[in-house]
């Protein structure tokens, strides 16, 4: 039997609506969830402020949200240990399992990924953002011991913990993270767990400093009080091991490139439109860039740190808000200067 719930779904740049979807009951290997937390990404903020972003727009409207946990409130058959009444967190990564490249093991890169709240193709793949949600036994990872406030930010977690492993190994490395929303901030996180040794964070905003501060960055710098605040690091051809960019903006690429010692590696994984790269620096200096894009088994990976008590979230989760106040849990995230991880409530 079908039942009707909220859903928040986005029509154009600035229209947002609290609208009603019809779910069905869970199928074979399928869960029907009640959700409890989702976070807004700044994905979901360049579909509400600009109907996509760089060749991405809206063509149709679509369901938004991605990093959501829920309770299981019903079981289709072969669902394995899942049992009604669990937290879960969603992996929103849904591969075919039968392209190439997941056949190669790089599920990230499917075919024919089916990613929640995505414009890339067409139709549109409608988002978690719902009250209740059918999903598959194989997206769900058991959250026991952690809140539903926890367990919504293994998603972005995951994407850090993706970055990382592109960079290669860390320990006793000198990183630069640019960039300290939330994904920065978790990257700090993310990198001192893989054993950097010293974390150089930027950013424009001090509120976001403070925060990176707090995640165990050693050194902070605002960088539009001082735009030469690297210069430091610039010496004998650069200090820094790698740079993890997380703002997708080319000057923080072009400023921590310049940071980098011969040989070092640039992860990009900041989505900001097409970006100019110092090429010739980049080429002078022998450095990898590395791109980073969305994770796959790092999911299941960032809910056991979680849970271990290795990576600590709790204190990046700066706001909540019922999902009938969804426009102002929008523009709320939206402001950099005093909000962190904005999350809904279901």
């Amino acid at each position: 039997m079908s039942q009707n719930c909220s859903s928040i779904v986005i029509h154009a740049a600035g229209d947002l609506r609290i609208e009603s979807q019809n779910v069905a009951a869970p199928a074979a290997g399928e869960v029907l969830i009640q959700m409890q937390a989702g976070g807004i990404c700044g994905s979901d903020l360049h579909y509400y402020h600009n109907g996509g972003f760089g060749a991405i727009k809206l063509r149709e409207p679509m369901v938004l949200g991605h990093e959501v946990s829920g309770v299981i409130r019903a079981l289709g058959a072969d669902t394995g240990d899942l049992k009604t009444g669990q937290l879960v967190a969603i992996s929103p990564s849904r591969p075919c399992h039968g392209c190439g490249f997941c056949a190669q093991g790089q599920h990230n890169h499917c075919l024919n990924m089916r990613f929640y709240g995505s414009a890339m193709p067409f139709p549109h793949i409608q988002g978690a953002f719902q009250e209740h949600l059918i999903v598959s036994a194989a997206q769900c990872a058991p959250a026991d011991g952690l809140t539903a406030a926890q367990a919504a930010m293994a998603e972005p977690l995951a994407v850090c913990l993706h970055a990382v492993a592109q960079s290669g190994d860390l320990t006793g490395k000198t990183v630069l993270i640019t960039g300290c929303g939330p994904i920065g901030a978790l990257c700090i996180l993310a990198a001192r767990h893989a054993g950097a040794a010293r974390i150089i964070a930027t950013d424009l905003s001090n509120y976001t400093l403070t925060m990176a501060k707090l995640c165990g960055a050693d050194t902070v710098l605002n960088t539009q009080e001082n735009p030469q605040a690297l210069a430091a690091f610039h010496a004998d051809k650069g200090q820094v091991d790698v740079h993890l960019e997380c703002s997708g903006a080319a000057a923080a690429l072009a400023a921590g490139l310049a940071c980098l010692r011969p040989r070092g590696v640039l992860v990009q994984l900041g989505l900001g439109g097409d970006m100019t790269v110092p090429m010739q620096a980049l080429t002078a200096k022998e450095i990898s860039l590395r791109g980073s894009f969305r994770f796959h088994e790092e999911f299941f990976t960032a809910v056991k740190l979680m849970q271990s008590g290795a990576i600590t979230v709790d204190h990046l989760i700066t706001h909540s808000f019922p999902i009938s106040e969804a426009i102002q849990a929008f523009t709320t995230s939206s402001d950099r200067s005093h909000a962190m991880k904005v999350q809904l409530q279901f």
